[in-house]
């Protein structure tokens, strides 16, 4: 039985529900972050010394970092349709992925503790809004992308979506004030028809 150990409220938890569901695969769920706890214990710590979420468990395979796991629920159980064999779309896909990670990752992060986890009176405005303009330029470098393609990585929809959509949400929610990106409107609108967006990633932001 596959487990997915991680908060469902959790942005790169939502990646792998997702993912999983779209593959049709049966898992269970165990809340472990967050207000659950856990992440410090001795039996957590020794399948994720990195003591974050989510943490993928398949029997006596163990894996942690998301996007990690979602290339590999591709290469394992997709047939092609959420990651195509096209090395050039497995490249865009990567490429955009890891841009996820290691560039909007960390602004998404510090958006939901200022903007959304710090009480109103005690944020600071000038620092909310030197976040927002940073969110606003990394965005717009997806528009832009976007203004070439249907999805993420090219014209069809992948796991590099999938990584994405989940670390959008909250800030389509929470900064309201944004900026017109048409393109990444229209590619939002959409992933919103996908059953499984509604079921796993459009929870309520905390």
């Amino acid at each position: 039985m596959i487990t997915v150990w991680g908060r469902k409220n959790s942005s790169n938890v939502k990646k792998i529900l997702w993912c999983l569901t779209e593959l049709k695969l049966t898992y269970q769920q165990k809340d472990i972050g967050g207000p659950f706890g856990g992440l410090d214990t001795p039996e957590y710590a020794a399948m994720n010394p990195n003591k974050s979420i989510p943490t993928y468990q398949d029997g006596e395979f163990i894996l942690w970092e998301s996007n990690a796991i979602l290339s590999y629920l591709a290469d394992k159980y997709d047939d092609g349709t959420l990651l195509t064999h096209n090395a050039e779309f497995r490249a865009r896909a990567a490429q955009w992925m890891y841009w996820a990670d290691g560039s909007l990752f960390p602004y998404i992060k510090a958006m939901m503790g200022l903007l959304v986890r710090t009480p109103p009176e005690q944020r600071d405005p000038a620092k909310a809004e030197e976040l927002k303009q940073a969110l606003n330029h990394l965005i717009a470098m997806l528009d832009s992308a976007l203004s070439q393609q249907h999805y993420i990585a090219g014209d069809t929809f992948s796991i590099a979506d999938i990584a994405l959509v989940p670390l959008l949400y909250p800030w389509r929610e929470v900064c309201q004030d944004r900026p017109d990106f048409p393109h990444l409107e229209r590619w939002y609108a959409q992933i919103m028809s996908r059953p499984a967006y509604k079921d796993i990633v459009a929870l309520p932001v905390s």
